[in-house]
């Protein structure tokens, strides 16, 4: 009896020191929680009682050369419901079905919907926002939201892209130069009880966004509004599919203008340009539809270049010292290479002619021959000296590079057809960046838009640059592919390019698309000013024009009238006395 006493004495005092031990540490931790992590627990507690909601950043604008505006924003609002903070549902779904113009099923789904917060509309006008904020709804949250603007509707639509509802670029600029134009997002937050209601008379924190940055870009508004009236023209005119126009400074690589007709509204980008009726399409087909019609023709798509190409042909043969200017030649209308007879575009033939004439007769057979001179290993070589075997680097998304033969499949037909500009296919982008080169004095050129970054109050942020050009041609060689296209104009196919007062350059192509069967053509003319000086070369590809299509015919003209209206706009003066034409040029 006396062990029994003794052994619940001992129980009852190592319970309690077990109880007072576990009392201690409990303290301690009390403490521990009280003093040293109050802080980072009182911040979770406030976090599950706020509720955030996003503020767009006003993202930033892209100006032209001249500081036109052509992406700017709208200030428009975004429409939300929270749905334990709705006193009255039937109000509010009246209401929203009313102002915004949605249907009541619709709008009851989301009003009824159990979520932290749901976004009804976005992109309202500021007007509608303002008066469903004037009917003070409980629970109905109207946040201020930007939409871009283009003030020019579908001007340098592929170029400068567009943006989707979440004010993210999809294409163009908008996508390139995202990071600088987006901005940081602001937020608001709000005071919430257990049960996520306000706390009345809680003031809001806001945490105010950053704004994206200003892009001032290369193009100028002015040269690519009429670049595309006469792009649109000719279109119209020819019954053609589509019409390009790339304007360039061969100097720096700057581009002016770059036009793909049939272009679309910047300000509707998901209505197709063509007015088809999309309600019997299904979503592959409608999407496909689109892709398409917002492709940039000037740098996604490849095509043969045809007699536009002989530029790289005559200025690697020249370089290359295989063929001089005095170099004569014969053409019969046609020419052997290996058990193949290529044939001229003037079938009886050119006769007797010196590689300049055979340069304005644009005579196959000649260039022909000068890639047969050069080889396999030479043509290559100067693909490679030229960069054509490379995409440009323009600061657009979605360049397509060269389709070229490979070196060891390239025999005799295929260099041969190469050297007068078929049987591979480049960009239009590709081929104009090229002849840029060469002609400039033999200075290798990036193709760009971006010129700097600036914020709002202009203060320059950023100056783009790009890499700096290597030596890819003589300088004495890059003069004479100047002067002999200069008598291409003058004197040869491209005659239709001339304009009194004005040294003009340039070469003329048409090119068959593949199946040969399917007899489209591509008519297209490359061009330059002041000859003896390039500040401007431009581009016209006219693709699957009805009746006539050759580009001596109907894009050398197209290039004429572009010249001669943009070149006093940017200083270029005309020159006294006057070139001479010759009545008859063959057709190229």
């Amino acid at each position: 009896m006396r062990k029994n006493k003794t052994w619940n004495r001992k129980k009852i005092v190592l319970t309690f020191g077990v109880i007072m031990g576990l009392a201690a540490a409990l303290a301690c931790r009390l403490v521990y929680l009280m003093a040293v992590d109050s802080g980072d627990y009182a911040r979770k507690a406030q976090e599950l009682h706020e509720r955030e909601r996003d503020i767009k950043a006003a993202r930033g604008r892209i100006l032209d050369a001249k500081g036109t505006v052509l992406a700017d924003n709208r200030a428009v609002c975004t429409v939300s419901v929270i749905h334990n903070q709705i006193q009255d549902p039937e109000g509010v779904i009246a209401m929203l079905t009313r102002e915004l113009g949605l249907e009541e099923q619709e709008v009851r789904r989301r009003v009824e919907k159990v979520s932290s917060i749901e976004r009804i509309r976005t992109n309202v006008d500021k007007e509608t926002g303002d008066r469903i904020r004037s009917y003070a709804y409980a629970g109905v949250k109207v946040d201020e939201d930007y939409k871009r603007y283009y003030p020019f509707g579908n001007l340098a639509s592929t170029v400068l892209g567009f943006t989707g509802s979440d004010n993210q670029g999809i294409i163009g600029l908008e996508v390139t130069y995202e990071e600088y134009l987006s901005g940081e997002p602001g937020r608001i937050l709000t005071l919430t009880d257990a049960r996520g209601v306000e706390i009345e008379n809680a003031a809001e924190t806001r945490e105010e966004p950053v704004n994206g940055y200003d892009l001032y870009i290369s193009l100028d508004a002015n040269i690519q509004e009429y670049a595309q009236q006469m792009a649109e023209t000719v279109m119209e005119e020819k019954q053609a599919d589509g019409v390009s126009v790339l304007l360039m400074n061969p100097q720096n690589g700057k581009i002016l203008a770059m036009v793909n007709v049939p272009e679309f509204d910047l300000n509707d980008p998901f209505t197709l340009n063509t007015g088809e009726d999309t309600q019997s399409m299904d979503d592959g087909e409608y999407q496909d539809k689109l892709n398409q019609m917002w492709r940039n023709r000037c740098i996604n798509d490849t095509y043969e270049p045809g007699s536009t190409f002989k530029i790289i042909t005559a200025s690697a043969g020249l370089e290359e010292k295989v063929v001089s200017p005095e170099d004569s030649f014969f053409c019969p209308g046609y020419i052997l290479v290996g058990d193949r007879r290529i044939r001229c575009h003037k079938r009886t033939g050119h006769g007797s002619e010196t590689f300049v004439q055979g340069a304005m007769n644009s005579c196959n057979p000649v260039f022909i021959e000068v890639g047969l001179r050069l080889g396999v290993d030479g043509m290559y070589k100067y693909f490679q000296q030229f960069g054509l075997l490379e995409k440009t680097g323009v600061d657009l998304p979605g360049e397509a590079g060269t389709i070229m033969h490979k070196k060891e499949k390239m025999g005799q037909v295929e260099l041969a057809t190469v050297a007068f500009g078929q049987s591979f296919q480049v960009t239009p982008l590709k081929l104009l960046t090229t002849a840029c080169s060469l002609i400039n004095g033999g200075q290798l050129v990036t193709p760009h838009l971006g010129v700097q970054v600036c914020d709002r109050e202009g203060n320059v942020v950023e100056e783009l640059e790009y890499p700096a050009g290597e030596q890819i041609l003589s300088e004495e060689t890059s003069q004479t592919v100047r002067q002999i296209l200069e008598k291409v104009v003058a004197e040869g196919t491209g005659k239709n390019a001339y304009i009194e007062g004005f040294r003009i350059g340039g070469k003329t192509a048409t090119s068959q698309t593949l199946p040969r069967s399917s007899n489209k053509y591509i008519s297209s003319f490359l061009g330059f000013a002041p000859a003896d000086d390039p500040q401007v070369a431009g581009l016209v590809v006219i693709y699957n024009p009805q009746g006539v299509y050759y580009g001596g015919t109907i894009a050398a003209p197209v290039m004429g009238e572009i010249f001669e209206n943009i070149l006093p706009y940017l200083g270029v003066e005309r020159e006294l006395g006057e070139q001479e034409g010759v009545e008859e040029a063959g057709q190229s």
